[in-house]
């Protein structure tokens, strides 16, 4: 495993229909590495949003989609999402104000 800081963990927020409906829940959507455990996946949501207290973390392994160009065929990269609830006493996500 790698040694990941906080900082490492969360990659972007995901922002579709989907996801901006579930944050009326208080359930917010990031992408996230791809070795991150959900305790280390806790613990960066909450070092790096001020007031954030999680509740709960689920995870989603994503393999990478078949490709082609022509003769050459390839993999897209994997890829790792992270839906994560906070507690009702908890401050909501700045980044997701203004959308």
């Amino acid at each position: 495993m790698a040694d990941l800081k906080y900082y490492d963990i969360i990659l972007a927020p995901i922002i579709t229909e989907k996801s901006m409906a579930a944050m009326e829940e208080k359930k917010y959507t990031f992408s996230v590495h791809v070795d991150a455990t959900k305790a280390q996946i806790k613990e960066a949501v909450e070092k790096m949003f001020a007031g954030a207290k999680v509740e709960k973390v689920n995870t989603m392994n994503l393999n990478g989609k078949n490709r082609r160009r022509g003769t050459a065929v390839g993999k897209t990269a994997k890829r790792k999402k992270a839906i994560v609830t906070l507690s009702k006493d908890s401050a909501d996500i700045e980044i997701f104000e203004g959308l």
